[in-house]
């Protein structure tokens, strides 16, 4: 079984070059479609083999995958797959058109591909040193993304992040050297750094492992879109095309919170007390929060808008890994329930700008009308991403405000329910005109049945997760839960 990571990082490479040899742009699409697909079967197949105890580890101790990297590799997948299928559904006309032309769509499914390649090292990378190498990666290759059309605008939005999150991303470097300093042996090799030798490891310099988790707590909170290292998140998810915008915000951000995660479990065993993470993360995820309610309220973009809310909700995440073992369980449930809702959201909007000609919240209106299928997914992943009921944000929420209860950290709790009530007010103060206001039937509005698959099945598991969470699942979070606190 172990031999499925390596597979896991050859398949994308695979789907790349096989990308040279395809002459036309739709066949470089359902290729993208098909070899996540196959990677997430894989994954399915790495998960169910996967031991309660102990992880599984290839390549000399480099690759491995433990419950709480299988945990994000699922999701990630949910989030290409999902994304992927829309790509056919985004980018139809231009493919009809022409203006996505063979060498055009061959650059965008092989950026696309090594996204998820770069993704999938991040997750699967046993060394941190390599984990490092991985989210520099998803950088360089991101970026393009981007500017896939290159209007003024999308480049300028991508040197924005291209130069923000380099400088982040050398914050976190410094973090990693920090940990290697910190070991009490020296001289050892590189098999150190292994995340599987660091989570029982002893004797390290609490102080350097302490300035080494605030290293990188900034510099991949800068990749992750924490406040305020989050400036660069509004302009590239207002300008890259929709598919992207979704892997940006439904995935990007997890892996570099992920990697956070990585090192905050270090610490935790180090010192054998989480109080010094907790705080910090307490402290990132509130500001976070704050700072999103108070941007929401004042957005005349739709776009920008949910760049706003994957900052409040990234934030939340943070906020629930600050707050002990019960924390951790709802702050993982999050991440996927975020994602999902995130990746429709950015869906419905994507198509919606198409359809209307701009992303102004002020010219889209009346979309349950003009366009039903994209006006109920606007509708539905807003709601969602407000915590309304039934929907399964709602639960993470409520479990997040179960433990900083048991936790006693009313004050954040306070500030939390303050943010969110901000935020709730304000989306549906800007949803409500979007969704119901006066509008005529939009041409071009007919679904195809990708279109319909991917907003069905999104809004399913949105209800379905709100409604029930099925035992294995949670048995499953519990046991990626206790790897993110490194204590247990």
């Amino acid at each position: 079984m172990s031999s499925l990571l390596i597979v896991f990082l050859l398949v994308p490479l695979f789907g790349i070059g096989t990308a040279f040899f395809l002459h036309r742009a739709r066949t470089m699409f359902l290729l993208s479609l098909a070899t996540v697909l196959l990677d997430c079967l894989l994954a399915l197949a790495g998960s169910h083999g996967l031991s309660d105890s102990l992880p599984m580890i290839t390549a000399g101790g480099w690759l491995f995958l433990d419950n709480l990297s299988a945990w994000h590799l699922l999701v990630m997948l949910l989030v290409f797959v999902s994304s992927s299928l829309f790509a056919l559904v985004y980018f139809h006309e231009d493919l009809r058109s022409g203006r996505m032309t063979v060498v055009l769509a061959r650059r965008y499914n092989q950026l696309w591909l090594g996204s998820l390649w770069t993704m999938t090292l991040i997750l699967l990378a046993n060394n941190i040193g390599l984990m490092w190498v991985g989210m520099e990666a998803t950088t360089l290759v991101t970026a393009f993304l981007v500017s896939i059309y290159p209007k003024p605008a999308a480049i300028e939005a991508m040197w924005k992040y291209l130069i923000i999150c380099s400088v982040g991303i050398a914050f976190a470097f410094i973090g990693t050297l920090l940990v290697a300093a910190s070991l009490p042996v020296t001289g050892g090799g590189s098999h150190l750094l292994f995340w599987t030798e660091l989570r029982q490891s002893s004797g390290c310099n609490p102080l350097l492992l302490k300035a080494a988790f605030l290293f990188s707590l900034v510099g991949f909170g800068t990749k992750a879109g924490l406040a305020p290292t989050h400036t660069w998140l509004p302009d590239a998810h207002s300008q890259a095309p929709g598919p992207v915008s979704a892997m940006f915000s439904g995935f990007m951000l997890n892996a570099a919170l992920y990697c956070i995660m990585r090192h905050g479990a270090i610490v935790n065993h180090a010192l054998v007390s989480d109080q010094f993470t907790s705080r910090l993360y307490i402290i990132f995820g509130l500001v976070s929060i704050v700072v999103s309610a108070a941007f929401i309220i004042y957005q005349h973009d739709i776009k920008r808008l949910l760049a706003y809310h994957s900052v409040e909700h990234l934030g939340i995440i943070t906020l629930g890994l600050g707050l002990g073992p019960a924390g951790c369980f709802a702050a993982l449930l999050h991440t996927l329930n975020h994602s999902l809702c995130k990746s429709l959201s950015f869906f419905a909007v994507g198509r919606l700008g198409q359809l209307y000609g701009s992303y102004e919240m002020r010219r889209i209106r009346g979309a349950l009308h003009g366009a039903p299928l994209w006006g109920i997914a606007l509708v539905g992943s807003l709601l969602a991403l407000i915590g309304v009921a039934p929907f399964s944000i709602f639960i993470s929420e409520f479990l997040l405000v179960k433990a900083a209860i048991d936790r006693q950290a009313i004050v954040a709790l306070v500030i939390f329910l303050l943010g969110s009530g901000v935020v709730f007010v304000a989306a549906l103060e800007h949803l409500i005109p979007m969704a119901w206001g006066t509008s005529e039937a939009l041409p071009g509005k007919r679904c195809s049945l990708p279109a319909m698959a991917v907003v069905v099945s999104l809004l399913a598991l949105l209800l379905f997760f709100g409604l029930y969470l099925p035992a294995p699942i949670q048995d499953f979070l519990s046991r990626a839960a206790a790897l993110t606190g490194g204590l247990s």
